[in-house]
């Protein structure tokens, strides 16, 4: 039998208290101030004199959650969001991937944002919003979000970062249907304005002008558009180069508004057999369709490309089998929150809750973490939501 080792113990000396233990900070300390080098420090001589211009666009660069940080550092950094130079400094920055203003079944008063960038939630108040009414965010464009209250009356535009709020006139003609809405920038941001239009499926429609804080109503429908439309109220309004697009059925197509020109236009497009919860999709000046494909007990996410030579929808990608083996025998439903570059998909059923995202251009899938309230446990369910471009110094 092997001998069993002996076991030794050492013994305190009576007259030395136990050592204490340090704490963590204070351990630490010797080790990171052996491996700082006194040149690496930052000379107050040096950087006092720092050009104040190329702070502000060292500043702009800056993720937007580390931004908001640096904010509480002193007066001067929280007043960059009102500098008029700052806010050129952000023109001049490429946009990032945008992030989702979603609104969710149990909380429907409040919002979630979502960057995928860091793969964060993020739950943000915006004050001015009426808090007894359900709003829901219904379009987007320069870093704004465009409101639209349940019962289709008042109008609100905000920046969710900012709080930049602003409630729209009223509108000249008094619809109490369902309208779709659509928004585009005047220019290259909102500095030179924005405009938004609803329209309903009886032909009526009005813009809004931010320049001049007002709504008009251009023209009648031409008679060559078939009415009523049957707009499609899931999927939101598509815009490329200043032309908005509307999904609709009966006839299944698109139909189009040119903010510039005024001209409306009707394409008949057949949609592919088998499809639900389709929604129209922009990705560099294509028109995209994603939807739910099911056929007997197997459902899949697909994605078309639609054909301008022959305006036919021809599939380009599809979700991984192995994920779509989690729809099989379940009645899944489906929304898509944003319509260019990436999206964001809600499938959920009785037995299941999944956000993911889709890359268009890179084809790529990811899923999404859980949307949970702070200070709580229960993943959130996503009712809807729209897709937009943060920017700190867009202003309603």
């Amino acid at each position: 039998m092997k001998a069993k080792k002996s076991l030794s113990f050492k013994t305190l000396e009576p007259c030395k208290p136990p050592p204490a233990k340090r704490a963590r900070k204070v351990r630490n300390h010797g080790r990171l101030s052996s491996t700082t080098n006194p040149a690496e420090e930052m000379d107050q001589k040096i950087w006092k004199e720092f050009p104040e211009d190329l702070f502000e666009t060292v500043i702009a660069r800056l993720p937007i959650a580390t931004f908001f940080r640096f904010r509480s550092v002193c007066r001067n950094w929280n007043s960059l969001l009102d500098s008029h130079s700052f806010s050129q400094h952000c023109a001049r920055v490429p946009k990032g991937q945008p992030w989702f203003y979603t609104i969710t079944h149990e909380n429907v008063n409040t919002g979630a944002m979502y960057d995928p960038s860091s793969k964060k939630w993020h739950h943000p108040t915006i004050p001015s919003l009426p808090a007894k009414m359900i709003m829901l965010p219904v379009a987007s464009a320069g870093g704004l979000v465009c409101f639209l209250d349940i019962g289709h009356r008042n109008f609100y535009v905000s920046n969710p970062l900012t709080h930049s709020f602003k409630e729209l006139p009223s509108r000249s003609v008094k619809v109490w249907s369902r309208v779709a809405v659509g928004m585009t920038l005047n220019g290259e941001s909102t500095l030179d304005g924005y405009k938004i239009l609803w329209v309903a499926c009886d032909g009526e429609f009005e813009v809004y002008d931010s320049v001049t804080n007002s709504w008009t109503r251009p023209g009648n429908m031409p008679g060559n558009i078939k009415l009523p439309l049957s707009l499609n109220f899931r999927s939101q309004a598509v815009t490329i180069g200043g032309t908005l697009y509307f999904m609709c059925t009966d006839p299944d197509g698109i139909v189009s508004y040119n903010m510039e020109t005024g001209i409306w236009k009707q394409f008949i497009i057949p949609t592919p057999l088998y499809l639900s919860d389709q929604t129209l999709v922009e990705c560099g000046g294509r028109i995209m369709l994603v939807g739910l494909l099911s056929k007997n007990a197997a459902t899949c996410v697909c994605v078309w490309e639609l054909q301008k030579m022959t305006l036919l929808w021809k599939e380009v990608d599809r979700m991984p089998n192995i994920w779509c083996l989690e729809f099989y025998g379940k009645h899944v439903r489906m929304t898509c929150l944003g319509n260019k570059d990436l999206l964001m998909l809600s499938l959920r059923s009785r037995q299941l809750n999944r956000l993911v995202t889709y890359d268009v251009a890179k084809r790529e899938w990811l899923k999404v973490p859980g949307c949970v309230l702070p200070r709580g446990r229960k993943r959130q369910w996503i009712a809807c939501g729209t897709a937009f471009d943060p920017c700190l110094t867009a202003l309603a």
